[in-house]
């Protein structure tokens, strides 16, 4: 009996093991926008959740021209899933410890669709700039497979017809058979902490310059609050479409952008996580 006691610890202890071996460790990338962005003092510690920022191949032929291309901010470019890191993740990441109950790791990690096991360890998913996103088959299909085991995905700061249509392409590798429809006002998403019935668009940085809450063309007015379902009814992919919220995050300790607009990045962030880990 000791002997099968024993052996089943082992086993217990060598499968947890296995499990932190499979998470990778933190890294923190070049980025687009930020380069030594201080790291917060406890960001080592261990805790109960953590937001993932996935990196992700776009049309620039990133990350193949990684250190070959020039971005629209000099240098070698960083790849569109960078816009805005780490300066939005580490904001939001405080306000979700202040705001909720989450035990939120104060650090992002950066993950990708690179058929390891990583990814799955990090079950909250921010893809960011998806409207110059190019998923191949290969990553499509183990996107589809991280959401169907339970995985959630959001996606945020896009903009107008062209980036929609981008963004789509890559998204129907991912779900070819589930359509992306409008999400009602009545969802549960929109009433998990915060009733979010007052809407409106939350614009990017870009409004401190041009003075409009909308980008691109004129079919970058109004916001769209979209999703997929899966056959339960549960949200699976939240699609935050004409609005920047991680610009939001990113300057909400700026006095020139508006704290309207801040204040409710906030609130969608917070209810789309609650409503993730109760859904």
């Amino acid at each position: 009996m000791r002997f099968r006691t024993a052996l089943a610890v082992g086993f217990l202890g060598l499968a947890a093991w296995s499990v932190l071996q499979a998470q990778k460790p933190f890294k923190e990338w070049p980025a687009i926008e930020y380069e030594n962005f201080k790291l917060p003092p406890d960001g080592n510690t261990p805790h109960e959740w953590v937001r993932a920022r996935l990196r992700y191949p776009d049309i620039t032929g990133y990350p193949a021209n990684a250190y070959g291309g020039f971005g629209r901010f000099g240098g070698a470019f960083a790849g569109y899933w960078t816009m805005d890191y780490p300066r939005s993740d580490r904001h939001l990441l405080e306000g979700v410890r202040r705001l909720t109950r989450i035990d939120s790791r104060s650090l992002e990690q950066v993950t990708e669709l690179d058929h390891t096991d990583d990814i799955y360890n990090w079950p909250m998913l921010y893809g960011v700039e998806v409207g110059h996103w190019d998923l191949p088959q290969d990553q499509a299909d183990q996107l589809r497979d991280f959401i169907m085991r339970g995985g959630f995905l959001m996606v945020d700061d896009f903009h107008a017809d062209q980036e929609w249509a981008t963004f789509l392409q890559s998204l129907e590798r991912v779900f070819p058979d589930r359509p992306v429809v409008d999400i009602a006002n009545n969802d549960p998403i929109f009433h998990t902490i915060y009733d979010l019935d007052d809407r409106v668009q939350v614009p990017g940085a870009q409004y401190l310059e041009t003075g409009r809450t909308w980008e691109k063309d004129e079919s970058g007015k109004g916001a769209h609050w979209r999703a997929v379902y899966d056959d339960k009814g549960r949200i699976i992919v939240a699609i935050c479409h004409n609005m920047d919220l991680g610009d939001a995050w990113e300057w909400s300790d700026d006095p020139r952008y508006s704290e309207k607009w801040a204040g409710l990045a906030y609130r969608i962030g917070m209810n789309y996580f609650i409503y993730d880990l109760t859904h």
